[in-house]
């Protein structure tokens, strides 16, 4: 393979463009010359400012993981209510939103690609998308490093990824959010 070539705006350009393509597009079935011609550009270029295919497929998985993250960062920053269920409240009103469907298709195909060829360019994809989202959820939690806190994240993680799961693959959003809700209101109020 060759050397990674050093950051160039016409490196980041593309990027950016080949991004927005593989959001409207998927990534399992993505071929540099289709690609090329939408981002403007050849597979020559591509190649030579990305090193390979699956160097320019590991740049657009940093890219939609930066932009995930950071956008999970601000909703949840938007929100002046502070404490776990808060949080998990706002991270689950941005899931549900409409404008990200296509951010997290894509993260669901690639998700399930990671697990599935765990040896492509996705090496490593669905296991820190989990750390990144506990470490998210973490940020509400008064006491992160306890045993029982570990498990409310993973308990919450798996609720709203099952959840989404489950909204992307019916689009049935009032039975998913109701029940999300009603998860999201034993966060609120533990009782007894």
């Amino acid at each position: 393979m060759p050397a990674r070539q050093a950051v160039s705006p016409r490196r980041e350009e593309l990027l950016e463009r080949s991004y927005e393509y593989v959001l409207a597009n998927g990534l399992s079935e993505l071929s540099l010359r289709p690609l090329a011609a939408a981002v403007g550009s050849s597979p020559g270029v591509l190649l030579f400012l990305f090193g390979s295919k699956q160097e320019l497929v590991r740049a657009i998985l940093r890219r939609a993981r930066a932009d995930e993250i950071a956008r999970l960062e601000d909703a949840r920053a938007s929100d002046p209510a502070r404490g776990f269920a808060a949080g998990a409240r706002s991270t689950w009103q941005w899931l549900v939103d409409a404008d990200h469907r296509a951010l997290l298709v894509l993260w669901l195909e690639v998700y399930a690609l990671s697990v599935a060829d765990p040896d492509g360019p996705w090496t490593g994809f669905a296991r820190q998308t989990v750390e990144d989202w506990l470490d998210l959820l973490a940020g509400g939690q008064e006491l992160p490093s306890t045993e029982q806190s570990s498990h409310e994240r993973t308990l919450c993680l798996a609720v709203l990824r099952g959840a989404l799961l489950d909204l992307l693959a019916t689009g049935d959003a009032d039975r998913v959010e109701a029940a999300v809700e009603g998860y999201l209101r034993t966060l609120s109020d533990p009782g007894p």
